[in-house]
């Protein structure tokens, strides 16, 4: 089992023909994961090949979603469409009736997220992104830019701003695996919350140990903080990034700003640590207070 994705969905590819499009399709692939078309309006009726285990592939591109919908029974969606194209594509997938979309890319204005996040809650879709590494079900299904073998099945489910903090604890975990690893990402308005996340991991049969990878800028944090409080029976253990980052400056990502104290990392820390949770000083620390809470 896995949050959000299972094995049996299947993937379309908005954007497949282009230069990310093309190298992620093929790693999803040989990943395991079940893709079965692309879509690009100007590209319909064409082909993309790759190569998987050593087979020839050749997958279809369609027209539109819609299209990709009827002949091929598509589930869910990773848009690797540019900024000024995101919008529309995303918007387009949710028209269609697919349920679960994921948005890798990076620089989409807050004002066209805010349209597309606003339409994918209305719709009761599961919109994961923009600007994130997507989400991965080790040795099951793996939806966007997450290397498929840095990590195998396991307990810990892990949701993350930053994709690469989101790698790097893959890693530190990989003698005990994942449940499922979901990156959020890291811009101002996003899909899936912390808390959204939370919630279906607390729900989620495998996952015996919550990890929960944060950073300065916003209330995310403090609103997870909140919630496990209130409904989290499942060990939690958490890393904030950004101790040391000045006040008022944007790092890294567009939501990681802090002013005035609001969404400082100790606010973070303490919020958290006061919810239960566990939260270490680096992420090889935060791995270890996860791994002694697996059950052996």
């Amino acid at each position: 089992m896995a949050i959000y994705v299972t094995d049996e969905d299947k993937i379309i590819v908005q954007g497949m023909t282009g230069s990310q499009g093309m190298l992620h399709t093929q790693l999803m692939l040989e990943g395991g994961t079940n893709v079965v078309a692309g879509v690009n309006p100007r590209k319909g009726g064409s082909a993309a090949n790759f190569v998987v285990q050593g087979r020839d592939l050749t997958l279809p591109i369609c027209a539109s979603v819609q299209e990709a919908k009827e002949q091929f029974q598509a589930t869910a969606s990773v848009i690797f469409v540019p900024p000024a194209f995101a919008k529309d594509a995303v918007l387009e997938a949710i028209d269609a009736g697919l349920k679960k979309i994921v948005v890798i890319t990076e620089g989409i204005p807050v004002a066209d997220s805010v349209i597309f996040v606003s339409r994918a809650r209305e719709a009761g879709v599961r919109l994961i992104g923009p600007n994130c590494p997507g989400i991965i079900s080790p040795g099951k299904t793996n939806l966007g830019i997450t290397p498929a073998n840095i990590a195998g099945p396991g307990p810990v489910g892990l949701v993350s701003k930053s994709g690469t903090l989101t790698y790097q604890m893959m890693h530190e975990l990989r003698d005990v695996g994942l449940s499922t690893s979901v990156g959020i990402g890291g811009d101002p308005v996003s899909g899936t919350s912390h808390v959204d996340a939370l919630s279906a991991f607390e729900q989620d049969p495998e996952t015996e140990v919550i990890v929960l990878i944060g950073e300065i800028g916003g209330q995310g944090e403090e609103n997870a903080a909140k919630f496990i409080a209130a409904n989290v029976s499942k060990p939690v253990v958490a890393y904030i990034a950004g101790f040391h980052a000045p006040e008022g400056k944007t790092m890294g990502h567009a939501g990681a700003i802090v002013s005035d104290g609001s969404g400082s990392a100790s606010s973070k820390k303490e919020a958290l640590e006061a919810a239960g949770v566990l939260v270490g000083e680096t992420l090889t620390q935060t791995a270890k207070l996860a791994r002694n809470l697996c059950v052996k």
